[in-house]
């Protein structure tokens, strides 16, 4: 399993990394992202440290551990600038907090994340079929969440993106232990998006390719 969305004790999880690291390799992940939030007042501090541990993690547990980070209510029109500013400390997996029905995010953060360089727009709530278009025609990943909450909009972004071909992947947005992926917790998001547990695959491939261009 490959999850690209999970926060830690340096954002609003409750592990440790090297905790949430190792839970996962127990679940039977093959790669995790390490992908807390970040805006201009901690992406400096945060980055860094989460680069040193990854590296830490991998070289001792045989999980592939990405650093990375979750661009969260930043200004829409600055989105591309510390996307940049991530990329440039080390963040290999650039997520963007989409506008989701749970939370009240800036008007126009999809189509703004969307024309900038990152890899996944993250429960993007209504997104409209015009950024649809344009995460395909970009090269960036919607996700589809386990998360409670942010997952209400899954069906919606699934139809919509099979409908214009943009890619999907299948992420947790784990802030506890029990947000790690499992068999049925898969299969009932899958259901309730409207997706036979066949599609996994195409979305764990999905997420591989993100890896593989890193």
């Amino acid at each position: 399993m490959i999850d690209l969305h999970t926060h830690t004790l340096f954002s609003d999880g409750v592990l440790l990394p090297s905790e949430l690291v190792y839970r996962a390799k127990f679940r039977g992940y093959e790669a995790i992202a390490l992908t807390d939030h970040v805006d201009y007042s901690n992406y400096e501090f945060n980055i860094p440290k989460i680069v040193e541990v990854a590296k830490i993690l991998q070289d001792n547990y045989d999980i592939k551990v990405l650093p990375g980070a979750e661009i969260t209510y930043v200004p829409p029109k600055l989105i591309s600038d510390i996307a940049a500013k991530c990329k440039k400390l080390g963040a290999k997996i650039i997520v963007v907090h989409g506008e989701t029905v749970a939370e009240t995010v800036p008007p126009q953060t999809n189509h703004y994340a969307l024309k900038a360089d990152i890899d996944i727009l993250a429960h993007p709530g209504h997104i409209t079929e015009e950024d649809v278009i344009l995460a395909k025609d970009n090269g960036v990943y919607l996700e589809i969440t386990t998360r409670h909450g942010h997952n209400a909009t899954n069906k919606e972004v699934a139809g919509l993106a099979l409908k214009h071909g943009a890619n999907l992947v299948l992420n947790t947005d784990s802030h506890l232990p029990e947000d790690l992926m499992d068999l049925d917790k898969i299969e009932k998001t899958l259901k309730e998006s409207g997706l036979n547990f066949k599609y996994f695959e195409t979305m764990q491939k999905n997420s591989k390719n993100i890896i593989d261009k890193k």
